[in-house]
């Protein structure tokens, strides 16, 4: 056992491709984290950023940073997504190995080669860009990890954590959380949703179902 969690996840994640430090967050830094996190809005705009994973990451027992470099996998599933106030996909984040699902139609624009929009994709109104959790399936009960979940954070709060752990801020590396519970519950808020990814919208054509637990 280590000083705020269990060694076996911890020296699970360090031993993964691209992670060049890995490490367990105590509860101030979480909360100055929580504090950052809330003053976040997207670069150049008045859109709010909700950031869901990182509140679900709050909730459970352990969160481990990571610090990586481009060696490290691409996340399974979407980091963010435009929604509307009624939980439209208004747009979401593309990877090379989901692209084409997108390339050959006409209803999709693409912002970026990293970002789609649906502006056939009709919402009420409030936009906001969503940072929902994300599966993360190197940690799981086989290695005494329940109900996890993996997201960003901000930057100002990738920042704030390097330099709590002493680290230089380095453009070419980023940074990861993976949070989880020592059984099968959410031990500090309530019960944990759907298993990560088991309810995700349909791209572009449905509201999103259940983003508390994904």
């Amino acid at each position: 056992m280590t000083e705020n969690g269990p060694e076996l996840p911890l020296k699970t994640v360090r031993g993964l491709r691209g992670v060049v430090d890995a490490f367990y967050l105590d509860d101030e830094t979480l909360q100055i984290m929580r504090e950052e996190e809330a003053k976040v809005r997207a670069a150049g705009a008045t859109i709010t950023v909700d950031n869901r994973g990182f509140n679900q990451a709050l909730e459970r027992d352990h969160v481990i940073a990571i610090i990586k470099d481009p060696r490290f996998r691409p996340p399974p599933e979407p980091t963010v997504e435009l929604l509307s106030k009624d939980g439209k996909v208004l747009g979401l984040e593309v990877f090379p190995f989901t692209a084409q699902e997108y390339l050959n139609r006409d209803d999709v624009v693409w912002l970026s080669d990293a970002f789609v929009m649906f502006p056939s994709v009709k919402g009420n109104g409030g936009e906001q860009f969503v940072m929902p959790p994300v599966s993360f399936p190197e940690l799981n009960p086989g290695n005494g990890c329940y109900d996890v979940i993996s997201c960003s954070p901000a930057p100002t709060c990738d920042l704030l954590m390097r330099k709590r752990r002493g680290l230089q801020d380095d453009p070419k590396l980023a940074s990861v959380l993976i949070a989880f519970n020592d059984s099968g519950r959410t031990a500090r808020g309530p019960a944990a949703g759907p298993p990560a990814g088991a309810e995700r919208a349909s791209r572009g054509d449905q509201t999103v179902k259940s983003h508390d637990q994904r």
